[in-house]
């Protein structure tokens, strides 16, 4: 994996450590100064910060789809988390290792290897409910602290240490300096290992209440434990090849994988479910029955007087099986985007063996994988077939549209588009996937056409970056080249540019052409970039581009 470099290297210092969990009770957090640290509003921009040099050195992988599938799924189990009110900003990395971690801000990543090593959407959602729970507890901002304040006094010792070496002489002192050094830094890595093993109970323990609130099933953790120890036995054989980096900051024992069990046992007694289950890697599930009922929810008026009896909801089958019901083709679309290029995912496809047996997600991973390499006829053909056995399905639809446009039928795609927006005007995957598909036409009509479907989002789209790549070619295409230069600039912003966001404002504010209002906005966001940048400029870190200039 590429290492993200010098304009990352004062957010890494800050942070201190991007997964380090903390304190294994919530006590009440009298003396603790976690957070008098940063702010909500200073651990925020930090968040934001990392994003942004993610997405800048390609780690991110943005699809609007995937982005609303895994945003729903975050969003219900932080709405049923300990904190409901706390800000969470979910998004997904084009590595295949299997790996999570929340950061300052309530930011959470996903490694899409993580995605495709699940069996279904419930055990996704024990690792999202476990990083939940390090932000809410405060687990990462008391890992900065810790960090904050064992940095000195380690780094004194070290320095002592190679002062020492150094006094030795010889032709030894150089390796006797590299050992204190790498003896200060184990120090310091084991300090922060037993501090996050410390709590990792505190978080598991967490999230599998908030699995239950988000009406998953509970031992979907311990069943994702038991996948990842299995993982971790094979690599002896190198069968999986290296190690999940998801263990390496969440380590797998036997007594957590039990503990995971035991809790989410508990739950279902509590709940008065009749079975537990206990899932075997090399084997069928093993359930036994529990003696306690399951309660019925009622469903004649009493649930919620304010509403009519006919209009009254099951509340134990209010999200029932399933989750979201999209895990599947998320997975497939993953398996495709994830790959290192679209005919790696159609071998991939190929190597799972008998097409008869490819379920229906296989089906549309294998046409998406076709359209992405450039084979849309193929794609549309299956994904035809696909949509007359699932009709309306919006996934289906909007990969059949966008095969439809890129093998010439530009009349019956644009038709399956206009549907879906009247349906659901407001709908980020499907105005994005038009407005990329109006784009590719290259013309002025197509252009204003996707200006209009776009200014709807415009108001709640300021820090997506997506968004404002795509608004500003639909406003080049369209002869507005002010707009065009705002959002270009507000993409570089996003992408971890601000210096180059910076000239392009500086430069788009000579033109002679701007309004009062257009003036105004432009010099409203070069108030808001400028210290930021000269902040990176006083640590010595200039953008790579502008610099060779």
């Amino acid at each position: 994996m590429r290492r993200i470099v010098l304009p990352v290297a004062a957010l890494t210092i800050a942070v201190a450590s991007l997964c380090a969990p903390a304190q294994e009770s919530r006590l009440p957090d009298i003396g603790s100064s976690a957070g008098e640290l940063l702010s909500p509003r200073q651990q925020q921009e930090y968040g934001a910060m990392m994003l942004a040099q993610l997405r800048h050195y390609d780690y991110l992988l943005e699809d609007p789809l995937i982005d609303s599938w895994l945003d729903t799924l975050g969003t219900r189990l932080a709405a049923n988390s300990d904190q409901p009110k706390q800000p969470f900003t979910f998004f997904m990395l084009r590595e295949r290792q299997i790996n999570a971690f929340a950061t300052l801000g309530g930011y959470i990543g996903v490694n899409s290897g993580l995605i495709l090593a699940a069996d279904k959407e419930d055990e996704v959602a024990g690792v999202l409910s476990h990083e939940i729970a390090h932000v809410t507890q405060q687990h990462v901002l008391r890992g900065a602290e810790r960090a904050q304040r064992d940095q000195l006094p380690l780094l004194l010792a070290m320095l002592g240490a190679i002062v020492a070496a150094q006094a030795a002489g010889g032709n030894s002192s150089d390796d006797a300096a590299q050992a204190a050094m790498a003896g200060a830094m184990g120090l310091m890595q084991q300090r922060q290992i037993n501090y996050t093993r410390a709590n990792e109970s505190e978080a598991d323990r967490l999230g599998i209440q908030t699995l239950a609130r988000s009406d998953y099933d509970p031992e979907a953790m311990a069943d994702f434990f038991t996948i990842m120890q299995a993982r971790s036995r094979s690599n002896g054989a190198n069968y999986w090849g290296e190690s999940p980096d998801w263990l390496m900051t969440h380590p797998v024992t036997i007594t957590r994988i039990t503990e995971a069990k035991d809790r989410a046992a508990r739950i279902r007694r509590e709940r008065g479910s009749s079975q537990v289950c206990v899932r075997d890697p090399d084997g069928p599930a093993q359930c036994e029955e529990e003696s306690a009922p399951r309660p019925q929810f009622p469903t004649d008026g009493a649930v919620n007087p304010l509403l009519p009896p006919t209009l009254q909801a099951n509340l134990g089958t209010a999200f029932g099986v399933g989750g979201t019901g999209r895990f599947d083709y998320a997975r497939e679309r993953l398996r495709v985007l994830s790959a290192n290029t679209p005919g790696d995912a159609i071998r991939e496809y190929e190597r799972m063996g008998d097409p008869a047996k490819r379920t229906d997600a296989q089906r549309y991973g294998l046409a998406y994988a076709q359209l992405r390499a450039n084979q849309p006829a193929a794609a549309a053909t299956a994904l035809n077939a696909l949509l007359q056995k699932n009709p309306g399905d919006v996934w289906l639809t909007l990969a059949l549209a966008e095969a439809e446009s890129k093998s010439g039928k530009a009349a019956s795609a644009d038709t399956r588009f206009e549907t879906l927006l009247r349906q659901t005007p407001h709908s980020r995957p499907v105005v994005l996937s038009y407005a990329d598909v109006l784009a590719e036409r290259g013309n002025a009509q197509a252009g204003r056409r996707a200006q209009e479907i776009l200014r709807p989002l415009l108001g709640v789209s300021a820090n997506d970056a997506q968004f404002q790549s795509v608004f500003a070619r639909a406003c080049d295409m369209a002869g507005d080249p002010v707009r065009a230069g705002e959002a270009y600039a507000e993409a570089a912003y996003l992408n971890g540019r601000p210096e180059q966001a910076l000239v392009q404002l500086n430069t788009l504010k000579r033109r002679s052409d701007l309004d009062y209002y257009a003036r105004a906005r432009i010099e409203a966001r070069i108030a808001a970039i400028t210290p930021t940048v000269l902040e990176l400029k006083r640590q010595g870190i200039r953008d790579e581009d502008l610099r060779r200039k």
